[in-house]
């Protein structure tokens, strides 16, 4: 058992090593990018910011058809308000959502 422990090495905090790396780095030509064209309408969607704005489309008629259906309501109970403050609330984090979106997209 003793002679175990003395084998055993007992790693410094700190310490050197060299490392040997051989990396290739020439120029190899693999053809056309077969998913060039989906990238460039990647971008393209991504540019035009779509998904944005039909949600917020979305949220616009959503918003519209719980107002007019509030209004229309006799004596409005206190779940039924709290539905349209929840929808009108939600409203401000998709404007958020949505100007905030863009921020992030110019600093390219």
């Amino acid at each position: 058992m003793e002679d175990v422990k003395q084998d055993v090495k007992v790693a410094e905090p700190k310490q050197k090593i060299s490392v040997d790396l051989e990396v290739d780095t020439s120029i190899k030509d693999l053809g056309v990018n077969p998913y060039a064209k989906l990238i460039h309408l990647a971008r393209a969607v991504d540019s035009w910011r779509i998904f944005p704005r039909v949600f917020i489309s979305t949220y616009i008629f959503l918003l519209y058809k719980v107002v007019i259906w509030y209004m229309e309501l006799e004596g409005p109970t206190m779940e039924q308000s709290g539905l349209v403050s929840i929808v009108v609330g939600a409203g401000a984090a998709w404007f958020g959502l949505y100007t905030g979106s863009r921020a992030k997209s110019d600093k390219k």
